[in-house]
């Protein structure tokens, strides 16, 4: 028997297809090891940044199983995705499950063929690509967690900044700058209607852009009515439209956004699963190349299904100097599978991304595009119009989408008179530039060498949950929080936020996938000026004075002068002698309720009084010294809870109330944060009954933990991880 380990279930379904009694298949479900959580000792600094990896809580029961299965395998295959993040999952499989006759094995689509082929052709695992992903992942917590450390200081507890996240928020908020600052300037353009041969209407707009006094100009349009207006010129020229690269995964995530409404992360899920269903390739590459095999097989499909004379053999040159992500760019591993079914989002993208391919090895179009000029007599500026039409369709057949408008005009040649409708002069403003959307900040990701492939989705999706952009209408505008932050970073971390450092710092990532450059040897060379400026850019007062409020503006109750600052709904007005006075306004000058001071002072620190705040679930009172006091009175509601609550087994005090966090509702103590107990599940208030096992046999003392509620699947369990009723299933059966 054979070991075959692969990533997911989905690919370990598809793949155990295609291999015989002889393999057993099975998923690791993503990486099993990681660093933990709290950056404390998780990586040894002076050892050479030596990451200390922790198995995943959730992934014991997995290695123990790969475990048992690997003892009697003939060989293991490691069959983990074909990039370093595949290549690191591979090692930490071998190096927590240490297993013998170990071959890794690479693929760029699940078919059979494919995936027989690959079992074929073995190799090691190869040390520089794990060195490039530990170094990125090493590099991440690190810069991350130290500028996030120095934001929480000086702006506010809970933000956060990252290696690739913090110049892509940059580039937002430096073009939000650029729009604030814009000034527009008047113009003038004029727009004629025209009559050609008593029945074709005629739109045409002047190609001279006017800064003129609108005055001025309209004289020239009324001297210009009675004029005899002509076909001045006319030229038609037919150009080539070639057919585009096929998908990288950059323009596959920007044709998505615009074509089908998909954000970065929900193009990807689709592509995961269209990729473990064995329908394409794989979807996270940079490189635009088809294989020899792969491209004789579309041309085939080409001449089938639109006829010979068609297609045409076409090779791109790959954008990115090191594309090495993956092999081929993203393309159907069947040209001749014409839809899917495995949902619609898949559907769609499946369509987009063979359309796509199959148009790649076509001929290119032929579009015939005529320009005319429009003049009077005596009337010093010209009309245009433009019009166009496709003579040849070439690779538009298979990607109808690709093709614009066509604007067809009647048969007219120079000279021809036509009737002046009407002349206007239309008043108009120059516009300040476009905020980006996703598939352009992609793109300009992309351009700047920030990030890679298999990061872009995270980026955008990361700083969206955190808050520092929006969405309007498809386009990114940054929040009062997001501008804050990136002004903060850019003052204190200027060159850690660069273009020119962050592109760099790719290019560094992979001479060390290539073997170019020594791994530690290079985190010293960045960490060490790098954590200099981080333990400077601590000292100091706390920035959260962001200015001073206009002068005519004073605090509504003791009238002292106010200062811009930072809450979690953006900026507001606060009064200069906060915490003394409370007084705050919104921006626009309106009331702004702030906390009420109620006289009472605190019966925790007795040093501040109590206040009375507003939260996410109403008013709430709070001491006024916090966070150095975190004392927070019980609501009469709560109070209610707790009367019916279940006890906390750990401090004996407090009971377990529900919570909502950032992965969905728990239960946690009342007392925190005195007491930290939590439990993911509802507790149903009984205590575990299961007798320990010391090794030797039931030693006779009783786990006593909380019991949670089952659901469908799982019966009523232990809350302790720990414990062997934590799983009852696997109770039952005896492991």
């Amino acid at each position: 028997m054979n070991l075959f380990i692969v990533e997911s279930p989905a690919k370990a379904k598809t793949i155990s297809k295609y291999l015989g009694a002889d393999f057993t298949v099975r998923a690791s479900i993503g990486h099993v090891r990681d660093l933990p959580k709290s950056n404390k000792d998780a990586i040894d600094i002076e050892a050479g940044f030596v990451p200390k990896y922790v198995v995943d809580a959730k992934k014991r029961d997995v290695i123990n199983e790969l475990k048992i299965l690997g003892k009697t395998a003939k060989t293991v295959y490691l069959a983990t995705d074909p990039d370093r993040e595949g290549e690191a999952i591979a090692w930490h499989l071998l190096d927590e499950c240490h297993f013998k006759n170990v071959s890794r094995v690479t693929y760029q689509e699940i078919t059979e063929k494919a995936i027989k082929e690959a079992i074929k052709h073995p190799r090691d695992i190869d040390m520089n690509l794990k060195a490039a992903q530990e170094a990125r992942r090493v590099l991440d917590r690190l810069v991350g967690y130290d500028m996030s450390g120095v934001i929480w200081k000086k702006v506010r507890y809970g933000l956060s900044a990252g290696r690739v996240q913090s110049p892509a928020l940059r580039i937002i908020c430096e073009r939000e700058r650029e729009i604030l600052a814009f000034i527009p300037v008047e113009y003038f353009v004029l727009e004629g209607k025209f009559l050609h041969d008593k029945k074709f209407e005629l739109e045409a707009f002047s190609k001279d852009i006017f800064d003129v006094k609108k005055v001025d100009l309209k004289k020239e349009v009324d001297s210009s009515l009675d004029k005899s207006w002509f076909v001045k010129d006319k030229k038609v020229k037919v150009e080539e439209r070639s057919a585009r690269a096929p998908f990288t995964t950059s323009t596959l995530q920007q044709s998505a956004s615009t074509r089908l409404g998909f954000a970065p992360s929900r193009s990807m899920r689709a592509a995961q699963k269209l990729y473990e269903a064995g329908l394409i390739t794989y979807m996270r590459t940079d490189s635009v190349s088809i294989s020899k095999d792969a491209q004789s097989e579309i041309i085939d499909y080409i001449d089938k299904k639109y006829g010979v004379g068609h297609s045409e053999k076409n090779f791109y040159k790959n954008k990115s100097k090191n594309a090495q992500e993956a092999h081929e760019a993203i393309r159907p591993t069947n040209p001749s599978v014409e839809s899917v079914t495995i949902g619609k989002d898949e559907a769609s993208l499946y369509i987009l991304i063979k359309q796509r391919t199959i148009s790649s090895q076509m001929k290119p179009a032929k579009i015939e595009r005529t320009a005319v000029e429009i003049g009077a007599n005596g009337f010093g500026y010209s009309l245009g119009l433009n019009g166009s039409k496709i003579l040849y369709n070439g690779w538009l057949m298979a990607d109808p989408g690709g093709a614009g408008d066509d604007v067809i005009l009647p048969q007219i040649d120079t000279g021809d008179i036509l009737e002046l409708k009407t002349l206007k002069i239309i008043e108009k403003e120059t516009q300040p530039p476009n905020r980006f959307s996703e598939a352009g900040l992609i793109k300009e990701l992309e351009k700047r060498g920030i990030g890679r492939p298999s990061t872009y989705a995270s980026i955008i999706s990361t700083i969206e949950e955190r808050e520092y952009v929006t969405k309007e209408n498809k386009a990114l505008k940054p929040t009062d929080t997001g501008m804050v932050v990136s002004e903060f970073l850019e003052n204190n971390f200027t060159q850690y936020i660069s273009d020119e450092f962050t592109a760099e710092m790719e290019d560094k990532l992979d001479e060390i996938a290539e073997g170019k450059r020594d791994y530690a040897k290079m985190m010293k060379e960045f960490y060490t000026p790098f954590k200099e400026l981080v333990k400077e850019n601590e000292k100091g007062e706390k920035a959260t004075n962001l200015g001073a409020a206009p002068d005519d503006m004073s605090c509504p109750i003791c009238h002292s002068k106010m200062i811009i600052k930072l809450a979690k709904n953006g900026k507001f007005y606060s009064c200069i002698t906060y915490p003394d006075c409370v007084g705050a306004l919104k921006m626009d000058g309106t009331a702004l309720e702030g906390p009420k001071d109620l006289g009472t002072v605190c019966p925790k620190c007795g040093k501040k009084n109590l206040i009375e705040r507003d939260g996410k679930n109403g008013k709430f009172v709070a001491c006024a010294g916090y966070p150095k006091c975190k004392y927070v009175e019980k609501s009469e509601e709560q109070k209610e809870k707790e009367k019916n609550g279940v006890k906390c087994v750990d401090c004996n005090d407090g009971v377990l109330l529900e919570k909502r966090g950032r992965f969905g509702i728990f239960y946690a103590c009342s007392n925190y944060p005195d007491c930290k107990c939590a439990i993911k599940t509802k507790p149903t208030g009984a205590l575990c009954k299961y007798e320990r096992d010391d090794g030797k046999g039931k030693d006779g003392k009783i786990c006593g933990s909380l019991m949670m509620e089952g659901t469908k699947t799982i019966p009523e369990r232990c809350s302790d991880k720990t414990c062997p009723n934590h799983n009852p299933h696997k109770l039952e059966l005896g492991k």
